[in-house]
């Protein structure tokens, strides 16, 4: 054994007993056994470094990532020319029922991936999304593509519990920016969405204001369902068929299962081409600490796992503390209020820069989509933006998060005072450039101050607390009158409310790894 690690010199990392970087959640805050195995596994992830099997890990999550954003971006894209075509008494309905399965998605796929793992949920999300995606585009009612897209949703629903938790769980704490990096990719699934959409929507679409909208004059919403529900299929088969992803080690260790996290720690340095000096040894050294036994692995106790795995155990280690408690109270009301900011305003972006547009003179098709392909250029460089603004000294997570989050509500602010398309259209970009920094922060922040054992269940909560206050949208856009400014007032607000609730978070990850 010493000589193979001799002839593997040049690769093998530095020792585990040298200091990875601190954890994210301060010493004593969650169960000692956890606490230390978890820190034991960060340091070994760190020992073996940023390698092959992070990089391609880092491309298949940015497909969940872009996901997240790509589906809600086709329902809004999708919405003005389905209404033409159906004419339903209440088009906000098609939002109402996609904001439906997005929550019942983040809730089975979120609390889920703490029960039977990261795997599975992993490589499904997807594969739900773009079969129910195909099917849509040959809906042959407004009732059919509700339910259609409230399927769909169901799977892009688990998108960023799941992926965030399967990426930051194998990434050295050194590289945990690029969570926020990450959001790269949402930034270009509305790029791409809104580039697929100029041609398809802008040539096959009945005209805004036309009296009358055949199915034959109108195939351009179910070409563009095709072509993403295609999109989604393709990611499928590179995430299920292409490559192979290992369970989590920490979530392994949370369910005590140490010899199978040591394997996969050891079969990750494999795929980086080192050598881990991670032994079983080490992990065990910890399950005498603080009075705790080893977690048994005899009938009796399987059995007892297996029951703990439907009680509320994930949630309540969530608010095992005060300071844990108001961390994820305050997160999850983040999530709330930017639940209900982002799709009562972005959800039906298309409708009002066509209506304005028709105010201003300027109400085609094609120019409609044009300005929102603008805008979804302008989201590029904010994601890559946030990446930077996370490491700055003294600024951070919280400043990033804060700062980007209330500037979005003023530059919706802003856009009320549009008096011509144009300025309606660089208010919009602003906009979107600031709302891009605010996810890619709040994507990274959120997963970070969550233990591994429970991410899943803390990743589920705040998508929930963000799916629920999703599905207020369109009930008030159904009462509400979108040709006033009355729903970007609301979502202003709400942003520059949650960019305050931002500042008094109490963790900061800056440098420092996740447990």
């Amino acid at each position: 054994m010493a000589d193979a690690k001799e002839k593997d010199e040049s690769v093998v990392a530095p020792s585990l007993l040298e200091d990875a970087p601190a954890p994210a959640i301060p010493k004593g805050t969650i169960d000692p056994v956890y606490e230390a195995k978890a820190i034991t596994l960060n340091n070994a992830i760190q020992q073996i470094g940023m390698g092959r099997y992070q990089w391609q890990l880092f491309v298949l999550v940015g497909f969940g990532w872009g996901s997240d954003n790509l589906w809600p971006i086709v329902t809004s894209l999708i919405l003005t020319p389905i209404t033409n075509e159906f004419h339903p008494t209440k088009p906000p309905l098609l939002s109402l029922s996609q904001n439906i399965g997005l929550l019942v998605g983040a809730v089975f796929w979120g609390f889920g991936c703490d029960v039977f793992g990261r795997r599975w949920a992993f490589n499904l999300t997807i594969g739900v999304t773009s079969v129910f995606g195909l099917i849509a585009a040959g809906s042959p009612n407004f009732a059919a593509i509700g339910v259609f897209a409230a399927l769909w949703s169901v799977g892009v629903g688990g998108n960023l519990p799941v992926d965030s938790a399967v990426f930051l769980e194998f990434l050295p704490g050194s590289h945990q920016y690029l969570l926020t990096v990450l959001s790269i990719f949402w930034a270009f699934a509305q790029v791409i969405a809104t580039l697929v959409a100029w041609p398809l929507l802008g040539n096959f679409t009945c005209q805004e204001g036309a009296k009358v909208c055949t199915r034959h004059d109108n195939r351009g919403w179910r070409y563009f369902m095709l072509t993403m529900g295609g999109l989604a299929m393709v990611m499928f088969i590179l995430r299920f068929v292409v490559f192979t992803l290992y369970e989590s080690p920490k979530y392994l260790m949370g369910k005590g299962r140490d010899a199978d996290a040591v394997q996969v720690v050891h079969e990750v340095a494999r795929r980086n081409g080192k050598v881990s000096s991670l032994t079983l040894a080490d992990l065990e050294l910890h399950n005498g600490l603080a009075g705790h036994s080893a977690q048994g692995t005899d009938a009796a106790a399987a059995l007892r796992r297996k029951l703990e795995k439907i009680n509320l155990t994930h949630v309540r280690a969530l608010f095992a503390s005060p300071k844990l408690a108001y961390s994820t109270s305050l997160i999850m009301l983040i999530w709330a209020f930017i639940g209900l900011g982002f799709p009562l305003y972005n959800a039906f972006l298309p409708y009002i820069q066509a209506t304005r547009g028709l105010k201003f003179g300027d109400s085609s098709t094609y120019l409609t989509y044009r300005n929102l392909l603008i805008i979804a250029v302008l989201g590029v460089p904010g994601a890559l933006l946030g990446g930077i603004l996370v490491q700055l000294p003294r600024f951070g997570r919280k400043g990033a998060l804060a700062t980007s989050t209330a500037l979005t509500g003023v530059f919706l602010f802003c856009s009320t005072t549009a008096t011509t398309s144009n300025s309606l259209l660089g208010w919009n970009c602003a906009y979107n450039f600031m709302s891009n920094i605010m996810y890619a922060v709040l994507y990274a922040y959120t997963p970070e101050i969550f233990p591994t054992k429970d991410r899943g269940t803390g990743n589920a909560l705040t998508a929930m607390a963000n799916r629920i206050f999703g599905i207020m949208a369109p009930i008030i856009a159904i009462y509400a009158n979108l040709n006033s400014a009355a729903p970007v007032y609301v979502s202003g607000a709400l942003f520059i409310a949650a960019g305050l609730l931002a500042i008094i978070l109490p963790f900061e990850p800056r440098g420092k790894a996740s447990l």
